[in-house]
Order: C-alpha cells, then sequence, then structure tokens
C-alpha cells in the first residue's frame, strides 16, 4: 500500500511538471506548487484571456470561496482509449481541449486545480500497481487513486455523450446520490443549460466507477453529443470549448460558495 502511494504521489507531481514542458505560449506561476510553473499548452491556451491576466486578489479569492480547496480535472479517454467518435473526430481530443481550458480558468480564479492528463496518454499506462489483465479498469483505477492520493475535495471528470439519435442534443450532469455531489450536478448544470439553451436536470450515474469509487465531491460532465451535428459544432471550435469551460469554472465557483 505504501509503495501504491508513492507511486501516486510521484504521478501527481509529475502531471504538475509535465505542465512546464507544453508547446504553447508562455507559463503562468502556480501559487502553493513550490515554484512550479504550468504552461499554457497548446490549442487550449488561444483565447483563455482570463487565464492571462493577474491572479484573482485574496478578496475575489475569499468570494469565490477559495479555501485551498483542491479540484481534480479529470480530462475523460486518451491514449489509445478514443473514447467515443464521429469520424476523425475523438472524444479524448475534446475532452482534453476543454480540460485545459478548464484548468487556466479555474487557475486564474485563484483555485487550486490540477489537471490529471495534459497530452495524449492513458492513465492507464502509469498503473502498475494494480494486478489486472483490464486496460480499462487500471485506467479508472489510476483516476481513482490519484484524486484520494492528492487528496482532490472536487473531482470534476469531462466526457462527451453520443446518441443513435442525432436529434438527441445537450449537456448532462451525473452526481454520486449524495447531497455535495448533488449541489455540484445542479450548479454545474445550470451553467450548461443556459449556454446550450435547454432545461435538463442532472442525474444519477449509479453504474460509474469512479461515482461510485471516489471519496471525494464527484461528477461527470457531459458536454454535449457528438452525434448532434449543433452539439459537434460548439464541441470541435475553440469559441464553444471556451465558452463550456467558462460555464463549468462558473458553476464550480458557485457551487463553492454554498459549502
Amino acid at each position: 500500500m505504501q509503495t501504491r502511494r508513492l507511486w501516486l504521489l510521484l504521478t501527481a507531481a509529475g502531471l504538475l511538471l509535465s505542465l512546464m514542458s507544453g508547446t504553447g505560449a508562455g507559463a503562468q506561476a502556480v501559487p502553493g506548487v513550490h515554484g512550479v510553473s504550468a504552461a499554457s499548452g497548446t490549442s487550449a491556451a488561444s483565447g483563455t484571456s482570463r487565464a492571462s491576466g493577474t491572479e484573482a486578489s485574496p478578496e475575489r479569492q475569499q468570494m469565490l470561496g477559495h479555501d485551498q480547496r483542491i479540484i481534480l480535472i479529470d480530462a475523460g479517454h486518451g491514449g489509445i482509449d478514443g473514447g467515443t467518435s464521429h469520424g476523425p473526430i475523438l472524444e479524448k481530443d475534446i475532452t482534453l481541449a476543454i480540460s485545459r481550458r478548464l484548468f487556466l480558468l479555474l487557475r486564474s480564479d485563484g483555485f487550486d486545480a490540477i489537471l490529471n492528463r495534459t497530452g495524449d496518454y492513458a492513465p492507464s499506462d502509469e498503473n502498475r500497481w494494480l494486478r489486472s489483465s483490464s486496460r480499462h479498469m487500471k485506467d479508472l483505477a489510476q483516476r481513482k487513486e490519484l484524486a484520494e492520493t492528492l487528496p482532490a475535495n472536487v473531482v470534476v471528470s469531462i466526457h462527451i455523450n453520443w446518441a443513435p439519435s442525432p436529434a438527441k442534443q445537450g449537456p448532462l450532469v451525473l452526481y454520486r446520490q449524495e447531497g455535495r455531489s448533488f449541489l455540484l450536478a445542479k450548479s454545474i448544470q445550470d451553467q450548461l443549460n443556459q449556454l446550450y439553451g435547454v432545461k435538463t436536470a442532472p442525474r444519477t450515474g449509479k453504474p460509474f466507477y469512479l461515482l461510485n469509487k471516489i471519496t471525494a465531491t464527484t461528477v461527470i460532465v457531459e458536454a454535449g453529443f457528438i452525434s448532434s451535428p449543433s452539439d459537434r459544432s460548439r464541441l470541435c471550435s475553440p469559441k464553444g470549448q471556451e465558452e463550456i469551460a467558462e460555464a463549468i469554472a462558473v458553476g464550480i465557483a458557485a457551487y463553492l460558495m454554498e459549502v
């Protein structure tokens, strides 16, 4: 157990350090991480005006509920696991783009946010402690163990939906049947509903491993349907990705003001 926790701690440190090696524009200081700088990355940094500004003032941090609580952003899929798709468009690429933008927005508002995947790789590649032949199970277990080891207070897992009918559209936030998870899900869902012009209610996600296994307040955000032409247009554009990340960030901040 000690060996496994040490491995996960090193993994968490590696994730933070890997943000320094991005190929995009510039780097911004990450407060509270002992001199580590987070690169703004590739396309995820474009158009993120809030992230390019100064750090949030102490008054703004207090207003937003910032008190050293760690927010773990889980960028769904990655590496060999492309997730759902539409032609050459892969879920893993969209979730990473939105997650990077969300990370920058939260950091710019003074939150202690951590992104668990900074490139196109599968977290299962780092899992050498779980005795399982299932790559999928290793991936999920690695995400869960990282959340517990940090330890994260809030976990937001970013995914993209799919349906047989292209008419099915809009965002959906899934939560564990527990009070705080519901409040976080509702807060994010309300913001996404405003963006998409819908009135969807968040739902429980009983079958999902992360919702069942992570003890922190956890939600899964299905940011839209890749099978819907209108959703796909938003999901694949830098402006749309920025708007989605902004809605999620505002939802997280609103939740933290209430708890």
